[in-house]
Parts: C-alpha cells; sequence; structure tokens
C-alpha cells in the first residue's frame, strides 16, 4: 500500500514546500493537493483563509521534486474547461517528469461558485458535464486530435500537444455516489473518496459491480482514501473522534491506528493519503508525519 501526503493549500507556499519535501526525502510515495479557492463556512478553514491554487501548485512540487507521484485531489470540473485542464495536466506531466497523476471531479463547493460568478449546475447536470468532461481529457491526451460534440462540451479538431510523458497519463476520478461510479467503471484508472475502512469497503464493492456491468476488470482501477489523522493519549478518546459525523477522522495511539491502517490494506486500498493540516505547523507538522511513518506505517514503507 502507497502512504502519501495531503499538504493542505490553505497553509503558505513555504510550508506547503516543506510538507512536500519531508515526503519525498524520507519514502512517501506522493504528494497531493486540493483544488480550491476558499475555505468555507463551518469548515476548518473559513472562506477568508488565503488559499494557493491548485494548478500552479501541482507544477510547482513537480519541479523541485524528483521522485513521489504528484496529483490533484481532485479538480473541480466545473472550474476549468476541460481542453484547458487537458492542456495543463500534459504540461505538468512534463514538468515532473512523467509522475503526474490527473485527478478529477464534478465540483461541489456551493461558496466558491458563488463568489466567483461560476456556475454550479445541479447534481444530475453536473455529473452529466464531468462524463463528458473526462472522455474529451483522454481523446486530447492520447488522439493526435480530438473533436467532440457533447451535450455541454464541443471542440473540432483541437491538438494536446506535447503529449503527456506517459504513455498513459493516469486519470483519477473523486466518487462517492453510484452515478459517479458508474464513470469511474468506465473511464478511471484510479478512484478516491473519504472514508474510514467500512466506508471505503462499501463503496469499493459498489464500484466492482459498476466495473461488471461496464464490462470492465475491476483490478484495472486502483483505490485510494483519506482521513484526517489524529493521535490521542488513549484509545477510548480516538474511538470517540472517530465516531463523530462529518469529516472521517482516524483517530487513537498508534496501535490503534495501526489496526486501522491494517485494516485498509485488507479491504484492497492501494494508497492512503495523510493529510498534513491536523498536525500543526513548522517542525511539528513534519514530526506529526515522521511519527506516522514510523509508529503506524511502518510495515507499509
Amino acid at each position: 500500500m502507497r502512504l502519501s501526503v495531503w499538504p493542505t493549500a490553505f497553509q503558505p507556499w513555504s510550508e506547503l514546500l516543506a510538507s512536500a519535501r519531508h515526503a519525498e526525502t524520507t519514502g512517501w510515495d506522493g504528494v497531493w493537493v486540493a483544488d480550491h479557492f476558499m475555505g468555507m463556512p463551518g469548515g476548518p478553514f473559513p472562506p477568508e483563509t488565503p488559499t494557493l491554487e491548485a494548478g500552479s501548485l501541482v507544477t510547482a512540487l513537480g519541479a523541485v521534486t524528483e521522485r513521489v507521484r504528484i496529483g490533484t485531489l481532485v479538480y473541480g470540473n466545473t472550474y476549468r474547461h476541460p481542453a484547458v485542464l487537458a492542456n495543463m495536466a500534459a504540461t505538468a506531466d512534463h514538468v515532473c517528469g512523467g509522475r503526474f497523476v490527473l485527478g478529477m471531479g464534478a465540483g461541489w463547493q456551493e461558496n466558491e461558485h458563488e463568489a466567483y460568478g461560476i456556475e454550479l449546475p445541479p447534481v444530475g447536470e453536473r455529473v452529466s458535464r464531468f462524463a463528458e468532461a473526462v472522455q474529451l481529457v483522454r481523446s486530447l491526451l492520447t488522439e493526435p486530435v480530438t473533436t467532440f460534440e457533447g451535450k455541454h462540451y464541443r471542440i473540432t479538431d483541437a491538438p494536446c500537444e506535447p503529449k503527456p510523458v506517459q504513455a498513459r497519463l493516469p486519470i483519477m476520478i473523486g466518487a462517492s455516489g453510484d452515478r459517479m461510479l458508474g464513470i469511474t467503471a468506465r473511464h478511471a484508472d484510479e478512484w478516491n473518496t473519504w472514508g474510514l475502512p467500512d466506508h471505503i469497503a462499501e463503496r469499493s464493492a459498489a464500484l466492482d459491480r459498476a466495473c461488471e456491468a461496464a464490462g470492465r476488470d475491476p483490478g484495472e482501477i486502483a483505490r485510494s482514501c483519506q482521513a484526517v489523522v489524529l493521535f490521542t493519549a488513549d484509545d477510548a478518546q480516538g474511538e470517540e473522534l472517530m465516531s463523530r459525523p462529518g469529516r472521517p477522522i482516524m483517530a487513537g495511539t498508534p496501535g490503534r491506528l495501526r489496526d486501522v491502517l491494517a485494516r485498509y490494506a485488507e479491504i484492497g486500498v492501494d494508497e492512503l493519503i495523510v493529510p498534513d493540516a491536523t498536525f500543526g505547523t513548522g517542525q511539528a507538522k513534519l514530526d506529526g508525519l515522521a511519527r506516522f511513518a514510523a509508529e503506524v506505517a511502518h510495515d507499509y514503507r
């Protein structure tokens, strides 16, 4: 199982770079960046929090690292035309020498769309747009030119050059609902969602069924997930945190966290992505990541 770091974009570049360099030099497998322009009311980062832009970040990180995979977790489809996104992805793959993973999702954060005047269609239309976008992006990344005539997108004899370094640049889809899992089954190389092991096992089984319906081998799609990680003084406190609604929390003593990690591996998770935000800032953050690697994840490194 791969282990990767998710440096929050709600921190200064120097802090984000420190997390990425720590991952690069201490044996982590990847660095992922979320695609947002602001925080949200009621979330851990309020809307006024300074926020770095994902496309610029992944390209910069690709230039200052040599080993780790670099990916987006995940680009919101509503924010960029898919033809623009395909060209961004190909460029990022060249900058990082063939280590880029294009994470895509349908888009969801309401306050961003309202603030910037970006249309956020109803869920059904959003999913339909996304289904077209994935096909369009894949064609641009692989075909000499692309003509696409869909309900939502139309392009004519469009190039995307240079092509990515990778013969097949991996597309990861962030998805949880059944319709999105159907798109994942048809078009993705990797799948991602938030969740603790029981939820991931259930949604992974749903993805298997979607693959069977699409006539695709489920084993062709890698599985990844993330949860907030918290060390606690005792496991009772950890259990209480893990039972709370909202963002999934992986909490407890190192021994308890090892049990959760083993369960992820048992259900077939190929990659666990660890957010750095809960470890603090500066050296405390790097120490938290190092502690997780040494005391929890040592059997998977």
